[in-house]
């Protein structure tokens, strides 16, 4: 049974579970499925800015207690509104309103921090591991080095306010990066230091749509469904490879953007 009274606090606005119900209400129509009543609601609340950027969505057994409904429905209009990049789902916390997916430039290279701060937001980064190990053939003929020659590798996750918006799984040529596995990539990033040491000269993107592994999952927050978008991005000092790196995005957080002009 729903109170009047009873209310959730939510990123300082409050939603009272009668006003949930009495919304979802006005918006049956006709021969909808309660589901996507369910996301006319939610996607109504985020439109009219009742819901900004980055709030909490009420939990899924507060929808099944304000409306009377399942858990499975309310699951279910809750992930097809993850999938339409609407709100985002963070496993064992919940779900909130989507931030404004951040872009980068198609064909540019920049510093994700740059970019991050660019657009208002505060930017910090956790650092999975720098380390140097033997480099498997592939990698090692990239390089020009032989299999199991040593290269440094690095894991970087990069946030955008608290929200993870790229996992960066790095190799560097240890000739080019002297010092790198004695930088602090939560000072500044493996970009800005590369910068630095081996000036880009050229860069490579290779860019596709892939679902993240579980371990992938784990660390960006996300479900193993959602679509993430993967750059492949190979970077030359002069005529020098300097690093191979491996960029994923969650598809509902990241876009990439580009500008032609015919003249």
């Amino acid at each position: 049974m729903v109170r009047d009274h009873e209310a959730r606090a939510v990123n300082g606005v409050v939603v009272e579970a009668a006003d949930l119900a009495r919304r979802y209400a006005q918006g049956a129509s006709g021969s909808a499925p309660a589901y996507q009543r369910v996301k006319d609601l939610v996607t109504e609340q985020i439109m009219s800015g009742r819901w900004r950027e980055g709030d909490a969505l009420p939990s899924e057994s507060r929808f099944v207690e304000a409306l009377g409904l399942s858990r499975m429905t309310i699951n279910r209009a809750l992930r097809e509104l993850a999938a339409q990049g609407l709100i985002r789902r963070v496993m064992g916390v919940g779900s909130f309103v989507a931030l404004h997916k951040g872009s980068s430039a198609l064909v540019e290279v920049h510093n994700i921090a740059d970019e991050v701060r660019g657009r208002g937001h505060r930017y910090h980064a956790q650092v999975l591991f720098v380390r140097e190990e033997a480099a498997e053939q592939e990698t090692g003929e990239r390089f020009g080095l032989g299999e199991w020659a040593r290269v440094f590798h690095s894991q970087v996750v990069h946030f955008e306010d608290e929200v993870a918006i790229q996992l960066e799984d790095r190799y560097v040529h240890p000739d080019f990066a002297p010092g790198y596995l004695e930088q602090d990539f939560t000072r500044r990033t493996p970009f800005t230091f590369l910068s630095e040491v081996a000036p880009l000269g050229k860069g490579e993107h290779v860019v596709e749509a892939v679902l993240p592994s579980s371990e992938e999952c784990g660390i960006l927050g996300v479900a193993p469904s959602e679509p993430c978008l993967l750059i492949q991005r190979r970077t030359w000092s002069g005529d020098a490879l300097v690093s191979i790196a491996r960029l994923l995005h969650p598809g509902s957080r990241y876009r990439l953007k580009g500008t032609f002009d015919s003249r």
